[in-house]
């Protein structure tokens, strides 16, 4: 466990460059702790995507003016970041989704209607965020395949043993989150790949939760997809990415149909363009894809090994200094985290406590988080989660174990 002397020498000297940190909610010092819902923005994405519409806004691929093609090569620099980024084989491997949802519903309904049969098995786990269950349960709905789910233990870890045992011949996809969003349980993702491949599966990554926190690389995790949004990684709302291995990828139909993802056009029949433009159909979110790759170039300048480390520190000291007060119960306490703390206060409802904290200045998330299953596997209707950042200091944990207080006199507990 870290001591506040250990959490001051990893802090990051970030929050000036994200202008938000610096107002007031409430009449009271912000202590944004809700990361895992969005990310605050900082300036340099904020002025990446003012500089696009002030001095390079068209639309891209189709225009031969001087504005479309420097808009295209805008475009394409920022899907080579993102190659980069998650050290993807190729640049035709990343496809510009509006986040972590449409990409897994893009796999579901391209990949998924093309290949799977009635009595296939996609294999989930329990802690997975609704949208990698709801997307396969629709997909099964659509062509008989049949979904498992492998257990989670108490403390929030996946549950090795019945993954195994759940694995087979007829499972065809393995679909799992790397970090859970309600727990920050991380998953051994490139472990469970090597399984799944061995069953003959291909796996599906669900990164939304990680890639703000940790290096991935796609290619050492061995994943057929990957997938996360720009907005938990310091960009633009409505934008995220689809990783797909080249061959997988070109062999998929298109899900949508429009302009830009045609080669040919007839009253009679189409053809499609190569991928990813094949899964790019209309105007894309040019100026969100260009926010992405100016988040990205900020993440890396700063160093993921630095954020890591700051965040793994600040956890420590949240842990202990929230889950030693009275009346806490702390949901998900796997040994392998991420900056997430889940936790419940006797006597108060979590949206209470939301609620009573946000007077106070500090904002955290109540609910089920978008992971029912898993609460009621623990037999709750929610909690209350603290979700970190680089930018995210010990007197915001301070903040929260104050407010917490605060809201226990209130209550009476």
């Amino acid at each position: 466990m870290n001591s506040p002397a250990d959490i001051h020498t990893a802090q990051l000297d970030v929050a000036a460059d994200f202008p938000i940190l610096a107002r007031k909610v409430h009449g009271r010092r912000l202590a944004y702790l809700d990361n895992g819902a969005t990310t605050q923005k900082p300036l340099a994405v904020i002025e990446a995507e003012r500089r696009f519409y002030l001095e390079s806004n068209a639309n891209i691929h189709r225009g031969v003016h001087w504005l479309s093609q420097h808009a295209t090569e805008l475009y394409d620099d920022a899907r080579i970041t993102v190659q980069r980024f998650i050290n993807a084989a190729s640049a035709d491997e990343i496809v510009f989704t509006r986040g972590t949802t449409e990409a897994i519903n893009l796999v579901a309904q391209s990949w998924g209607r093309a290949e799977l049969r009635a009595g296939d098995q996609i294999l989930i786990t329990a802690m997975e965020h609704h949208s990698n269950i709801v997307p396969w349960q629709l997909l099964c709905e659509q062509t008989g395949a049949v979904l498992k789910v492998a257990p989670v233990s108490d403390a929030g870890e996946l549950d090795l043993d019945a993954f195994d045992a759940l694995l087979g011949s007829d499972t065809q996809l393995v679909a799992i989150t790397h970090v859970s969003n309600a727990l920050g349980s991380i998953n051994p993702v490139a472990e469970l790949t090597t399984r799944a491949h061995a069953a003959g599966a291909l796996v599906l990554v669900d990164g939304a939760q990680a890639v703000a926190h940790q290096a991935v690389d796609v290619q050492a995790i061995g994943c057929d997809f990957y997938a996360f949004s720009g907005h938990k990684l310091y960009g633009p709302t409505g934008i995220g990415v689809l990783y797909a291995r080249k061959p997988i990828l070109q062999a998929m139909p298109p899900w949508q149909g429009g302009g830009d993802m045609i080669r040919t056009v007839s009253f009679e029949r189409s053809t499609w363009a190569d991928a990813p433009q094949r899964f790019e159909a209309g105007t894309p979110n040019i100026a969100g894809a260009i926010g992405l790759a100016a988040a990205i170039d900020y993440v890396q300048g700063i160093g993921l090994a630095r954020i890591a480390a700051h965040e793994h520190a600040l956890l420590d000291y949240a842990t202990a200094t929230i889950g030693t007060l009275p009346g806490i119960r702390l949901v998900g306490t796997a040994r392998d985290k991420a900056g997430i703390l889940s936790f419940l206060v006797d006597g108060i409802h979590p949206h209470d406590l939301g609620t009573i904290l946000d007077a106070e200045g500090v904002a955290i998330r109540a609910g089920h988080h978008c992971a029912m299953p898993l609460m009621n596997r623990f037999g709750i209707p929610g909690t209350a989660r603290a979700s970190l950042a680089m930018y995210n200091t010990q007197a915001d944990v301070d903040a929260l174990a104050a407010a917490i207080g605060k809201a226990q006199k209130l209550f009476g507990t």
